[in-house]
């Protein structure tokens, strides 16, 4: 089976200062979401990863992370905000 990927045209997205700072905490989450998964399905911290032992170098706090992880964290943030926009719809931060 052949697959091409056609993710949504955000070429022509920029995010306003308030977004671009929300992509950091957004990083963050998506970091703690994909750790509680990972520890709900019984792995740790490992130097190394390994599937068979269920240990992962990754599970520790996003601050910890190597910058090169944390990207990988932020792009999909980011790329997730401006597709949003890209699609029509707008993101507003509620007054308190």
């Amino acid at each position: 089976m052949k697959y091409t990927p056609r993710p949504i045209d955000t070429e022509n997205v920029t995010l306003s200062a308030d977004l671009v700072e929300l992509t950091e905490r957004l990083a963050e989450n998506a970091h703690d979401v994909w750790a509680l998964q990972r520890i709900a399905q019984g792995w740790t911290w490992g130097e190394e990863r390994d599937d068979k032992t269920k240990t992962h170098p990754d599970l520790m706090p996003y601050a910890n992370l190597p910058e090169s992880e944390k990207e990988f964290d932020r792009s999909t943030a980011m790329e997730t905000l401006k597709a949003i926009i890209a699609l029509g719809y707008s993101i507003a931060r509620r007054e308190p």
